[in-house]
């Protein structure tokens, strides 16, 4: 079994951010404060936390003809799941920065992917492989 991940990111508004983590991806709410939430995100722990004033600078590579942001986090989910997430976040109309697509469609490393901001513009990425056994192929 792989252990999860744990992971804290600053947001201005805790509010919103809870909001988006609890109601959007569907990620269980665990222990909190007035300045911090735990998520259950998709069996890691997330932890947003309250940092007003915070305002990252944000970069990107290019990838593929895409900018893909720099830095951004996410989960390398199952084909269905990201299939039914894609959909939910297309149904409630998420600003992608790169939409729902496939890469390297029938090659090494064929993979479903996306990208797309929380409301305090922390970049995200879900992805999916066809064949999970080329997740670190070359």
């Amino acid at each position: 079994m792989i252990q999860p991940f744990h992971l804290a990111i600053p947001v201005q508004n805790l509010e919103k951010c809870r909001t988006f983590y609890r109601d959007v991806l569907n990620c269980k709410e665990g222990r909190s404060t007035e300045n911090w939430v735990d998520f259950n995100f998709f069996g890691h722990q997330l932890v947003i936390h309250q940092k007003d004033g915070f305002n990252p600078e944000r970069i990107s590579n290019p990838v593929d003809g895409h900018d893909v942001p720099v830095p951004h986090f996410g989960v390398v989910l199952t084909w269905d799941v990201w299939q039914d997430l894609s959909k939910r976040l297309i149904a409630v109309n998420t600003k992608f920065i790169i939409e729902p697509c496939i890469r390297f469609e029938g090659k090494v490393g064929e993979q479903a992917t996306m990208f797309f901001n929380d409301p305090e513009n922390n970049a995200l990425e879900f992805k999916a492989f066809k064949d999970i056994g080329q997740l670190f192929a070359k």
